[in-house]
């Protein structure tokens, strides 16, 4: 479908990328990995049409359309939600156009005329056209986009410009959605969306006709939905043939490789260059000297491994000792205007308990943020803090409050405290401020990099209660993993709006949900659990099973049975029992077939490499150098293939045990 062919993109002295080569099929996912800055978003920009590269081509089929959706910068204005995303069907309005013009036309004519005759046919071309595009689905898919991208019923009336950024984004995407093309760009697509709409967005990027290109930092829409990956770090790309997971695993292993033949490689040109050294001044070595230095200038090095980015590591300061109860809210009411948050709310945290806030946009989060700290007080009800607590509170709105003529060392300096001082360097480092990079004018910086200073400012003050609104924005995994580490290793108590899944799994081990309108309910579980959770809660209200259980078994595999599942109509068995027969065959069956021909692989790789050891020893071999060298090198091959074979016979065999239990099917 896409063609990239020797594709290079360099900035002045800096290379992004060289001799970049990859296909993109039908209906695959590919995932865009590496640190931020390392090339992924210059790269789906050049696939886009957008910049154009130093060197290479990209080659696509005539009238393939590619769908691009950047990280920021949409804005729309003038033309309602509905307007606007009823312009994603622009052809086919044109056609229906078109055709009530022509039929106005058609009214005035002889219909004994020859050009009355004329027009009906073109007339009955277009509505064939028409047809196709079937405009009576038109409505219903523009209503559920939007809905499943949050939006509701009144808002499709309201003009573009009254949306915030973030609601711009869900518009774009909406578009984009709905124009369906062949090829789908999607850049950082869940920054803006709340939990329920990302589990929306991932079930429909999972069913899009379309292939796929992924930017993103949310380890499970990376995950579920990618079956390739494409890695970029110090200036070179590598494929990987699995998920972001399996890259990650994968990755290690061939750095490790890489490094074992670089010292095999050195030490053999090591001990060739001792013998030249030995002997070059041996008049009857000098054939042999003379072979081996011929021998060593036709060795093909292989370039030293590029250092791993230090993998940095930060703790909080130890935080000022507090009271049991941490804050308390008791029957607090908030309005504003006709707009009810809360109203008779109780909320309490106690120390060392660490929070997940979640919900849609405006249904209270950040007011509830705000009221917590005591930075809002509220309309009716009481608020207090325990016994000598000290909150430190993150929220988007500090990087705006930052001084522009300070650079971000300064900036960071003058928030710490005397014992936090000696970390800043280490902490600016963990979230992308190496070398340089500290002596830059706060006001130079994008609004991405001055959220991670205001971040930093914040994590080096001491304190015992933490409150982080969207702490993950602008940050790269391995810096959400330095962020995690740190704060489930905090004693203090944290409360964290955020809608990555990975980033709270681990760390929280309760969750509020906001909803709309309605009381927040509290669940005592982390994220894993509150989704389960809700969804039965949901599946009861509405009287059928939770779409988040597990899948039935399906009935024609061994040991499976047609017990119906509590609470599911006949019809909706059928719905299930299909949806597990479609993963068994389209997801499970090609994964089986993979394994068996590896399985068949790796046992002839064996086979061949035990050949050709056994004849290593042998005198025909040992005595001629050139043959010992060929079967050396033969063996050496043999022995990287099977180190790829057994990573990826492990992996298949942990997602085919993975998806057997969930389809029901037992594990032999």
């Amino acid at each position: 479908m896409i063609s990239v062919q020797s594709l290079r993109v360099e900035f002045g002295p800096r290379v992004l990328f060289n001799d970049l080569s990859f296909s993109v099929q039908p209906r695959e996912r590919i995932a865009f990995a590496g640190h931020n800055g390392a090339g992924k978003s210059t790269l789906m920009k050049c696939v886009a049409g957008i910049i154009p590269a130093t060197a290479g081509q990209i080659h696509a089929p005539r009238g393939t359309r590619v769908g691009y959706l950047p990280q920021e910068g949409i804005h729309v204005r003038g033309r309602t939600l509905w307007q606007e995303t009823e312009s994603a069907f622009g052809e086919t309005m044109a056609l229906s156009e078109k055709i009530d013009r022509l039929s106005e036309e058609l009214t005035k004519l002889d219909p004994r005329s020859s050009p009355y005759g004329d027009l009906l046919e073109e007339i009955g071309e277009l509505e064939l056209q028409l047809d196709a595009t079937d405009p009576a689905r038109m409505k219903p898919r523009i209503e559920s986009v939007l809905k499943g991208l949050g939006f509701q019923q009144k808002d499709f009336t309201r003009d573009c410009s009254e949306f915030s950024g973030g609601w711009q984004m869900r518009i774009a995407m909406a578009k984009l959605f709905l124009q369906e093309p062949e090829v789908l760009l999607l850049d950082e697509p869940t920054n803006h969306l709340d939990i329920g709409t990302q589990i929306w967005v991932e079930q429909y990027l999972v069913n899009y006709p379309g292939a796929i290109l992924l930017i993103s930092h949310d380890r499970a829409l990376l995950d579920t939905l990618c079956t390739r990956t494409i890695a970029f770090s110090h200036g070179r790309a590598e494929e990987y043939a699995g998920n972001f997971s399996y890259f990650e695993r994968e990755s290690v292993l061939r750095k490790e490789i890489r490094l074992k033949q670089y010292t095999a490689q050195q030490r053999e040109i090591a001990e060739t260059q001792r013998f030249i050294d030995r002997f070059r001044a041996s008049a009857n070595k000098a054939t042999l000297v003379q072979s081996r230095i011929k021998l060593l200038a036709k060795v093909e090095r292989i370039p030293a491994p590029e250092q791993d980015d230090a993998v940095m590591n930060f703790k909080f300061p130890p935080p000022p000792n507090s009271g049991h109860t941490v804050a308390k809210l008791e029957g607090v009411a908030k309005s504003y205007g006709a707009l009810n948050i809360f109203k008779g709310f109780d909320f309490e945290i106690n120390k060392g308990e660490k929070f997940a806030i979640v919900g849609p946009n405006g249904a209270g989060k950040s007011t509830f943020c705000r009221l917590i700290t005591g930075q809002e007080a509220p309309d009716d009800g009481n608020h207090a803090f325990g016994h000598k607590v000290a909150t430190s509170f993150f929220s988007q709105n500090h990087a705006d409050e930052l001084d522009p003529n300070l650079s971000v060392l300064e900036t960071v300096e003058a928030a710490a405290s005397r014992e936090s001082m000696p970390h800043a360097r280490n902490l600016l480092g963990c979230f992308l401020f190496r070398g340089d990079d500290v002596f830059k004018k706060i006001g130079v910086l994008s609004g991405g990099e001055r959220s991670r200073v205001a971040l930093v400012c914040m994590l080096l003050r001491p304190a015992n209660f933490l409150i982080l609104d969207e702490p993950t924005n602008h940050l790269d995994m391995q810096s959400q993993d330095v962020l995690q580490r740190a704060l489930i290793d905090y004693p203090g108590s944290v409360m964290i709006v955020s809608h990555n899944r990975t980033f709270l799994d681990a760390l929280v081990t309760k969750t509020l949900e906001f909803r709309p309108g309605e009381a927040p309910v509290l669940y005592a579980g982390n994220i894993t659990y509150y989704l389960e959770k809700s969804a039965e809660d949901e599946a009861a209200k509405k009287g059928m099973a939770p779409r988040l259980a597990t899948l039935a078994p399906d009935p024609s595999s061994k040991g499976a049975s047609r017990q119906s599942v509590p609470g599911v109509n006949r019809k909706e068995q059928r719905r299930i029992e299909a949806e597990a027969r479609e993963i068994k065959s389209k997801v499970l069956k090609p994964l089986e077939v993979e394994f068996a021909a590896l399985e068949v692989k790796i046992a002839e790789t064996e086979a061949a490499q035990a050949t050709l050891t056994q004849q290593l020893s042998s005198p025909a071999v040992t005595n001629d150098p050139s043959k010992l060298r060929e079967v050396s090198n033969a063996v050496e091959k043999l022995a990287k293939s099977l180190e790829t074979s057994y990573s990826r016979w492990g992996a298949l065999s942990e997602e085919i045990e993975r998806l057997r239990t969930k389809l029901g099917i037992e594990v032999s």
